[in-house]
């Protein structure tokens, strides 16, 4: 409705203010060019001067008019004493279509910005620096308006505390910045112009990832990395969905955060099926990486043939097949519904983890040579495990 009520204002306005100009520039003849200007002036002067007038003083209308003539734009000069009311009218009223909505300066933005431009390629408009100027400070209060809210959304936003009890799922800083694109969108849909909006999007985005970055520092009950790792992939495919030019690189950046934080969330849950075998291997390469030979590594009391051994009878293939069923429940409660992230990562536990194994029987290879030492699973039992509890799930 305002924005209805917004564009009937301006489009009376515009023949109002040509109509008014027309009539002043006919009846003071102020469309004529300087040279004539001039003539008519002298020719006033003479038909008021005091002797025509028996000495009388000049009379005030003369005296006006002259300094009508006098004036570079004596038309604006006229419109404005005219319509001096005109621009704190606009004011008051652009202030009560911004408090209609959370985000009414947006539709008084796009409907000012249209209109003025509208005007501008009008062949029928005769050019008024009155209207435009007070047009034009209108349009700089919406700007101002405008820059102000997204300037409090981001503020929100950004400073949107994280409770120790959040269980996960879409932050709502992810979820205001997409109810924001969704408005703004719409609003600026037919807009001849857009690149305020642009601006704010940037800026917005900008503030949700610092919002998501400031998890890291939460002290949250579930995995920090499993919920900016689904934060950032709803807020690309929420982007994918959108396809806005200015947020390209935004998206992109995006998909890289959320693949850095299921890597980080995958190693670091990896961990546990095969945490003492993990150990110890760490251990192996770390010794390499100090200079020991790999065919001496088993001469290190710590990593004896016999003490792999031990490691190794403490993972037989059912046990593994346990441990990973007990993982992928662990990850399907604590992993949002919405996002449906669950198969792919999974995937991406499945193949880290025939990836570390196959690391590790390497390490067996190069370092207990002829020991005949293996571990009670090969990589077909592994894909068997997590093939059979994908199936069962």
């Amino acid at each position: 409705v305002s924005k209805q009520m917004l564009e009937q204002v301006l489009r009376e306005l515009q023949p109002l203010c040509t109509a008014e100009q027309r009539f002043i520039e006919k009846f003071f003849q102020l469309n004529q060019d300087a040279a004539d200007l001039q003539v008519l002036e002298v020719s006033v002067r003479t038909m008021f001067s005091p002797l025509a007038m028996g000495l009388c003083p000049i009379p005030f209308h003369c005296l006006l008019f002259s300094y009508f003539l006098r004036l570079e734009e004596p038309t604006t000069w006229l419109l404005s004493e005219i319509f001096s009311c005109l621009e704190p009218e606009l004011r008051g009223f652009l202030d009560v279509c911004n408090k209609v909505h959370p985000f009414g300066c947006l539709q008084v933005l796009v409907t000012l910005n249209d209109s003025i431009f509208e005007m501008w390629g009008s062949s029928s408009a005769l050019p008024s620096s009155f209207l435009n100027t007070v047009l034009g400070n209108m349009l700089l209060l919406a700007k101002s308006s405008f820059n102000k809210c997204i300037g409090a959304l981001c503020k929100e936003i950004e400073e949107a505390k994280m409770t120790s009890k959040m269980k996960g799922g879409i932050l709502p800083s992810v979820s205001h910045f997409e109810e924001f694109v969704e408005f703004s969108e719409e609003v600026f849909r037919t807009a001849r112009r857009r690149g305020e909006l642009d601006k704010a999007h940037l800026r917005l985005a900008s503030s949700v990832f610092s919002s998501i970055n400031s998890l890291s520092s939460a002290n949250l009950k579930v995995n920090t990395d499993m919920v900016m790792m689904e934060n950032f992939h709803h807020f690309h495919c929420f982007l994918c969905q959108k396809e806005i030019n200015c947020l390209e690189g935004k998206k992109r950046e995006a998909k890289q955060r959320y693949s850095e934080h299921m890597e980080k969330y995958v190693i670091k849950y990896l961990g546990q099926p095969l945490e003492k075998l993990n150990h110890f291997f760490e251990g192996v390469k770390a010794r390499v990486a100090q200079g020991v030979k790999e065919e001496e590594v088993s001469f290190q009391l710590a990593y004896s043939k016999q003490e792999l051994r031990k490691v190794i009878e403490k993972y037989p293939g059912k046990e593994v097949k346990r441990a990973l069923e007990t993982l992928y429940k662990k990850i399907h409660k604590y992993l949002s519904p919405e996002e449906n992230l669950l198969p792919v990562v999974w995937r991406a536990m499945e193949q880290e983890f025939i990836r570390q194994y196959q690391e590790f029987d390497d390490l067996i290879q190069r370092c207990y040579a002829g020991s005949g030492i293996a571990m009670d699973f090969t990589t077909e039992d592994l894909l068997s495990y997590f093939n059979s509890i994908t199936l069962s799930n």
